[in-house]
């Protein structure tokens, strides 16, 4: 059972990343999918999150209008459209799975997690 994230790499100021989270081993249909996000000397924060339908989405208030979560079950991947990225959204991000169901940006409610991507924002 593995979570694989994808899509990270180096961006100037203002461009755009999709991340992917896709899983291997089992269906993430029944999971509802967490971003999270850890900058060097910081804690992990919660991103968005997504239900298992997909109806319903949350979003830090620092990300809230340029960064979009979205997930396609029949590729059993969830997405992370980033716009108008800045240097502060720089860290490695992290998917994880949440059996429950439910949207959460609480950490301690997620069981499983990939090994995460690296996002940079510079020019």
């Amino acid at each position: 059972l593995q979570l694989v994230e994808s899509g990270g790499g180096l961006v100037q100021p203002g461009g755009s990343l999709r991340l992917s989270c896709a899983a291997s081993g089992f269906s993430l249909d029944y999971y509802a999918i967490g971003w999270f996000r850890q900058a060097p000397g910081k804690e992990r924060e919660g991103v968005s999150c997504i239900n298992t339908s997909g109806g319903r989405t949350n979003y830090a208030d620092s990300v809230k209008g340029r960064f979009t979560i979205s997930r396609d079950n029949a590729k059993n991947t969830v997405y992370l459209q980033m716009n108008s990225l800045k240097p502060e959204d720089t860290a490695v991000y992290y998917c994880a799975t949440h059996g429950e169901g439910y949207c959460s940006l609480t950490a301690p409610v997620y069981a499983s997690w990939g090994q995460g991507t690296q996002v940079t924002v510079s020019s």
